[in-house]
């Protein structure tokens, strides 16, 4: 904290100067007109609660915000035994937590190689920050919406995605529901709350916000929740969602996943101040930095984040750490700009061999089960990609739909443009891939 010496006496006393007993409204209305400030406990509208002192000082803070954990790298409890979370006693619980997490890590092993062979133009994984998606997917309920980034696939299969879906969303068939229009990886599913990820950076962030205030206005007790990362929280969106999330008071959660790098830049060289969570409470928001890698910490923080929201109508900021272990996305090598040995330190206290040593102590888990676990996995994976690369694309008929609720008259035009010359040129085109037309 930089301090300067403190103002002179008599400045002192005019700036503190009691300009009339509260409730006063003539003197005081007095006071401000001849430039004296207001006495302590009148308070500016912008600052109600700010003190008066007469010390000149910058404020510069120099105390980080704490990181919540509950179970360190070694899969070890770091509370007593009667504060732990009531989730280390629920065998089921935890069971399902330690199988979508591997779920999430061979499915971005799997398709990580489809995309290098080819079948798939496009990936991203999340290794690493499998505790995120699960922990802060368990303390959520159905009726909550989900405004994901494009690393929280792990958050969409807790809620029941398939991975029959999630191969046609990235083999762009027929049965996608989002009619082939995306690109891989930017899942969506109206059944499960989950809104289609887009890739422009932060763009969920404000929509979250809104989506908030309408849960808000219609009286129901759930809650919008949104995930980003540390890079997304430098754009624009993130500023201008929290502060009207703040002042609509909107059960919002913000999840910010900080691994450590916004594509190739690291935090250190994105900004100055301590991460993320320092921001939260500049906004009014109630703020909790958790340890990522800590799936009982993460699903603690959020389910206490939960209740607050509702049941206060407030915004809460969760700024996870963590770090992402694979690249950023398929189009990303990571070595340019990593240092030797970075990923390999982390994948060692990695949150799913933390989750195993916790259940396995408990006897709830063994090495052939863990086994038997992963060639399942990757048998279904097998089954599901060899079942969406037999399927047809979607129709045509689909091409010019979902726009608007009846076509424009230029896209009407457009779509008999398209239909004269497939009938022209058609056997230029492999047509065969594409589901049957139903128009006529």
């Amino acid at each position: 904290m930089f301090r300067l010496p403190a103002l002179a006496p008599a400045v002192a006393r005019a700036a503190l100067r009691a300009v009339a007993a509260p409730g006063a409204a003539g003197a005081r209305t007095a006071a401000l007109s001849t430039g004296v400030p207001p006495a302590a406990g009148v308070g500016y509208p912008g600052a109600e609660e700010a003190s008066f002192t007469t010390e000149f000082e910058f404020v510069d803070p120099e105390t980080a915000f704490p990181m919540f954990q509950l179970m360190g790298p070694d899969g070890k409890f770091a509370v007593a035994d009667d504060q732990r979370p009531a989730i280390a006693e629920d065998k089921e619980l935890l069971l399902k937590m330690y199988k979508v997490m591997n779920t999430t890590q061979i499915m971005d092993t799997f398709m990580a190689k489809k995309q290098r062979q080819g079948a798939v133009s496009f990936i991203m994984t999340s290794y690493g920050e499998e505790a995120t998606h699960v922990g802060s997917a368990a303390a959520l309920t159905g009726d909550d919406v989900v405004y994901a980034q494009y690393r929280e696939s792990g958050v969409l299969l807790w809620r029941g995605f398939s991975l029959d879906e999630t191969m046609a969303q990235c083999f762009s068939t027929q049965a996608d529901g989002g009619k082939g229009r995306q690109m891989p990886v930017h899942y969506g599913s109206k059944a499960l709350n989950f809104q289609t990820i887009s890739s422009p950076l932060a763009t969920q962030i404000p929509q979250a916000a809104g989506a908030a205030y309408a849960l808000k206005r219609s009286g129901k007790d759930a809650v919008a929740m949104t995930y980003f990362g540390d890079g997304a929280a430098s754009e624009g969106d993130f500023h201008a969602a929290l502060n009207f999330a703040a002042t609509l008071e909107c059960p919002a959660l913000f999840f910010c996943r900080n691994n450590g790098y916004a594509i190739s830049t690291p935090t250190k060289e994105q900004y100055r101040g301590d991460g993320i969570a320092s921001r939260g409470p500049g906004y009014g928001i109630p703020t909790i930095r958790v340890d990522g890698n800590d799936v009982f910490a993460v699903y603690e923080a959020v389910a206490r984040a939960r209740t607050l929201a509702i049941e206060e109508s407030r915004p809460v900021l969760i700024e996870a750490m963590s770090f992402r272990i694979g690249d950023h996305s398929s189009s990303d090598d990571s070595s340019r700009y990593r240092p030797d040995g970075e990923r390999d330190k982390w994948a060692q206290v990695a949150p799913i061999p933390r989750l195993r040593s916790y259940i396995v102590e408990r006897g709830w888990w063994s090495d052939d089960e863990d086994k038997e676990l992963q060639d399942s996995l990757f048998a279904d994976l097998m089954t599901a990609m060899r079942k969406a690369l037999a399927d047809k694309k979607p129709s045509l008929d689909e091409v010019f739909t979902d726009v608007y609720d009846e076509l424009t008259p230029d896209l009407v035009a457009q779509e008999a443009e398209l239909r004269v010359h497939l009938a022209k040129h058609g056997d230029k085109y492999d047509l065969g891939v594409f589901a049957p037309s139903t128009k006529a």
